[in-house]
């Protein structure tokens, strides 16, 4: 058998002893570079805090000169938010750059020259801005033109470069040991991870210490993205509860609006009414302005609940082609008769234009409303134009904007040279009983009646504004490309005298309203039935042949209109309907529009608006 050497029994233990001792001295070193590469970077922060120190220190006295200067020139208050700003953060500034540079002898000397220069300035700059505010603005920029504040700032600006200077040879410096340590521990490292090598237990060590720091890492990131989740959760609560917020918000200002308005119309009317009650108990009989008072607050309500539908996009529109060229130069007469000769009125209609399909009477009740908003932006006078124009809404525009389809728009423009918008105002306009007029001269229900039509007849309401400038609204409703000819705007004048005489039925499950119908086609001198449903009205035109009208409601029970009226058609096909309703959707009315061949007046109706249509729905063939 052949023995062992020495060394082969050593040779196991020196290597071992050796290589941990070299690692041990690796590591000593390597943490004598970490201390000072902690100490390098300590160092430039330091060096970095001063230069930014220095940079903010004259930015400061800069934003004070500018303000100083522009309030000399312009008076304007508003420039002297920065000049006051510095003042203010000038002190502290200060101080704490004298603390930064507390252990550098050389930049403590600099500091005590710059200190005095920026107040002296800081003094100069108040004591002209002072003789401005007392109205010596002459005595103020002959200061400025005298040049002492110029050559201050030079100096100031001279002092600070040569600061910052020195400061920039500091960081080289430092920057070089900061590199020489760095190459040096990464040498460190190297021989550490050599070493780590030829040590089998260490390697084992590092792969165990390396799979627990994976499988934290690991717990940490499900962690992480449980807590994402629960915030993400949280957030979508507290936008909903947001939105909800928001809604009721709306809801509350439109109800209160409703019922203000509403609560002042009825004031109107039961006052009124009550009044020509007492006088005709005493014998008087002239009660007509009492009676004339309460129907325009009747007609103020009626008004009012037209422009809700209209802005809940739901009121009945009946659409045909129109040259809006034609519309505008047609209303403009009624605008120059209206809005007095204090206003100018201007059109700038455009060659070429294309035609559009919307309700002319609510186009023109819509222009109307905003040349009226437009006069009572220019108190004193001005000029109001009207300009049209062929638009493309690209797919950019359509996306920054919602409800936005791109396509080809018509554009009416309505502009005014008054008071103009701020943005919080252009932000609220087209809200319902938002309004920024005296009490009594409007209900804020003008411009949102505006923009719910144009949104009911797909188009899009821009406003465009400067403060002391004026306004500009643009209307855009979509291109119309159906039939050649546009339809006639003109309708014929309709007499109450005309109207045949014949059956009517009046079906409405309302009886006060079916007794005032039943009253009003009386005392035109008609024959008149009545029905509360759609039962009993069949009933009624089987017994009774002579019928020519059938007056009836939308909304009712079991049986609405609609479905009535394709009874009736189907018994009696010749049988001609009349549709009335203070609200209907989906039965007569689609997509905000009334179905095709269908007669409707809205409720509240007139004597004199119920005359009309008659004779239009009789006298047709």
């Amino acid at each position: 058998m052949i023995a062992p050497s020495r060394f082969a029994l050593r040779s196991p233990v020196i290597p071992l002893a050796v290589g941990f001792a070299l690692l041990a001295a690796v590591v000593i070193a390597t943490g004598w570079f970490i201390e000072q590469s902690k100490i390098d970077s300590r160092a430039i922060r330091n060096i970095v805090s001063i230069e930014d120190g220095l940079a903010r220190t004259l930015t400061l006295v800069l934003d004070a000169e500018t303000g100083q200067r522009g309030y000399l020139l312009t008076g304007d208050e508003s420039y002297l938010a920065p000049f006051n700003a510095a003042l203010k953060d000038l002190p502290g500034q200060l101080a704490n750059l004298k603390a930064k540079l507390a252990g550098d002898s050389g930049q403590q000397m600099s500091y005590a020259l710059l200190e005095p220069l920026v107040r002296d300035e800081l003094v100069e700059l108040q004591h002209t801005v002072g003789l401005r505010q007392a109205g010596k603005a002459d005595d103020a920029m002959a200061i400025v033109l005298g040049g002492s504040g110029k050559a201050g700032m030079d100096r100031i600006r001279s002092l600070v470069g040569a600061m910052k200077s020195r400061e920039a040879l500091l960081m080289e410096a430092r920057q070089a040991r900061a590199e020489r340590t760095a190459s040096r521990l990464e040498a460190g490292g190297l021989a550490a991870i050599v070493l780590v090598l030829l040590i089998s237990s260490a390697a084992l060590i590092e792969a165990r210490l390396r799979f627990r720091d994976l499988k934290f890492a690991r717990d940490t990131l499900h962690s992480s993205n449980q807590r994402l989740q629960v915030e993400m959760l949280e957030r979508q609560k507290a936008e909903t509860a947001l939105r909800q917020a928001q809604k009721m918000e709306a809801i509350g200002r439109l109800t209160g609006g409703v019922a203000h308005d509403f609560n002042n119309m009825l004031a109107i009317v039961i006052g009124n009414l009550q009044l020509a009650q007492r006088r005709l108990r005493k014998g008087v009989v002239d009660v007509d302005t009492f009676l004339t008072h309460a129907a325009e607050g009747a007609s103020r309500a009626a008004m009012l609940t037209s422009r809700l539908l209209a802005f809940a996009r739901r009121q009945p529109l009946s659409p045909q082609p129109i040259e809006v060229n034609k519309l505008v130069g047609g209303i403009s007469e009624l605008m120059r008769r209206t809005l007095g000769e204090e206003i100018a009125i201007e059109t700038v209609l455009a060659g070429g234009l294309w035609r559009i399909h919307a309700d002319a009477n609510q186009l023109e009740s819509a222009l109307l409303n905003l040349a009226l908003n437009a006069r009572d932006a220019m108190p004193s006078g001005g000029r109001l134009t009207i300009e049209t124009a062929n638009a493309d809404l690209d797919e950019r525009y359509a996306a920054s904007h919602n409800e936005v389809t791109a396509g080809q728009y018509v554009m009416i423009a309505v502009t005014d040279t008054g008071e103009g918008m701020t943005e919080e105002v252009k932000a609220q306009a087209f809200e319902p009983f938002f309004t920024t007029k005296a009490s009594g001269h409007g209900t804020g229900l003008g411009l949102s009646q505006v923009y719910g039509f144009v949104k009911q007849s797909g188009g899009h309401a821009k406003i465009y504004s400067e403060v002391g400038r004026g306004t500009s609204i643009k209307i855009y409703l979509p291109r119309f490309s159906g039939a050649d000819e546009a339809t006639s705007l003109v309708q014929p004048l309709l007499q109450e005298t005309g109207a045949p005489r014949g059956t009517v039925l009046v079906v409405e499950d309302e009886e006060a309203v079916r007794r005032i119908s039943l009253e009003i086609l009386r005392e035109l001198g008609f024959r008149t039935l009545e029905a509360s449903g759609g039962r009993a009205a069949l009933e009624l035109l089987d017994a009774n042949p002579d019928i020519s009208l059938v007056f009836t409601d939308v909304v009712m029970p079991e049986m609405n209109g609609r479905k009535l009226a394709d009874e009736i058609k189907r018994r009696f096909p010749e049988m001609k309907i009349l549709f009335t309703s203070g609200y209907t959707r989906n039965a007569i009315v689609h997509n905000g529009t009334l179905d095709p061949g269908t007669a409707f007046i809205a409720k509240p109706f007139s004597h004199e608006q119920i005359v009309a249509k008659l004779n239009e729905i009789l006298h047709s063939s």
